[in-house]
């Protein structure tokens, strides 16, 4: 196999006319530049240079050099895309996330990390949070944004695997907060805080599919507030499930990240010790993580970080039109 130092040198031994020449040129000893050259026709079993009338290719030596100028410019393309991979400035970024979450924390997160990485060829699939994780795992995508319950990983670990065992390495956002969602004419909708166990009675719709750590968040919520909640409906769709709170199906659980958008004839009250869910950004610990995906990282934490505070904002902005205190809070 050629080495490409040994075409580099042949190619300014032949430019220069001397090996003297080409030393000085190259930051090599003279007798350096004469066993890169005897090595390189070693490797061709060729002469390549003559050697008795002044250094001249020969004609072996003519036929590598027509080839060397354009394995040097790919070998330096080569090593200028790498540099440039190994600065995240290029490459490919596959993304998943869950579908509240590219409707709040992926577009400021996307736009920032585009106009810093233009170079980098960024895509995203909307995915349900179990398919989410399958694609991780099965290394069809670089990152994932996806929905834990905080209870499952309270030893470390995940899925009841031991810490060494998970295949995820994760940066938590954020803790996404359940609220209750009432129709507009409900008894308790003029409270500014309700407890749980008031809505024993209540029919339930619960949000489920892709946000599956929501119904065993849910349901644990209920049994430590002393009851089994009646389940009237089920929706993999907040935006449905808000039309059947109006519609006085029944009252729901929903996440803050769902509550983006929300319709006037449903109300929003906190919850005395409220639930919550956990967003998190997962890589997979077996594969090696680019420059681009850590970027990519800083970018959702500060998106997670704004989603926040808006939302604490809006809180109390809220908290002051129905008529209390914007400061009682437990922010």
């Amino acid at each position: 196999m050629l080495d490409a130092r040994r075409l580099r040198v042949l190619r300014e031994v032949a430019r220069r006319g001397s090996f003297s020449a080409a030393a000085d040129e190259l930051g090599y000893t003279q007798s350096a530049v004469s066993q890169q050259i005897a090595a390189l026709e070693r490797e061709v079993a060729l002469p390549l240079l003559d050697r008795h009338r002044g250094v001249r290719p020969t004609v072996a030596g003519d036929v590598l050099l027509r080839h060397a100028d354009a394995i040097l410019a790919r070998i330096a393309d080569a090593e200028a895309e790498l540099a440039l991979l190994r600065g995240g400035e290029a490459g490919a970024l596959r993304m998943v996330a869950f579908p509240t979450a590219a409707a709040t924390l992926l577009p400021p997160a996307i736009a920032r990390f585009r106009s810093q990485h233009p170079g980098v060829d960024l895509t995203l699939e909307p995915l349900e949070v179990p398919d989410g994780r399958s694609a991780l795992e099965a290394g069809d995508c670089d990152l994932a944004l996806l929905v834990e319950d905080p209870e499952e990983g309270a030893e470390g670990g995940w899925a009841g695997l031991a810490p060494d065992e998970d295949p995820f390495v994760r940066r938590h956002l954020l803790d996404d907060r359940m609220y209750v969602m009432l129709p507009a004419g409900h008894e308790l909708a003029e409270r500014r805080r309700i407890r749980l166990e008031e809505l024993r009675d209540e029919a339930w719709i619960l949000g489920r599919r892709d946000y599956v750590p929501d119904e065993a968040i849910f349901e644990r919520a209920c049994r430590k507030a002393g009851f089994e909640p009646q389940m009237a409906f089920e929706s993999d769709d907040y935006l449905a499930i808000q039309g059947f709170v109006a519609a006085g199906v029944g009252v729901a659980l929903a996440p803050e990240m769902s509550l983006v958008t929300l319709r006037d004839d449903v109300v929003v009250r906190d919850l005395e010790r409220p639930p919550f869910r956990r967003v998190v950004a997962a890589t997979d610990a077996r594969a090696w993580r680019s420059p681009a995906v850590d970027a990519m990282l800083e970018q959702l934490a500060a998106a997670a970080r704004a989603f926040h505070a808006e939302r604490v904002a809006q809180r109390r902005l809220r908290r002051s039109r129905d008529g209390h205190d914007p400061a009682a809070m437990d922010d």
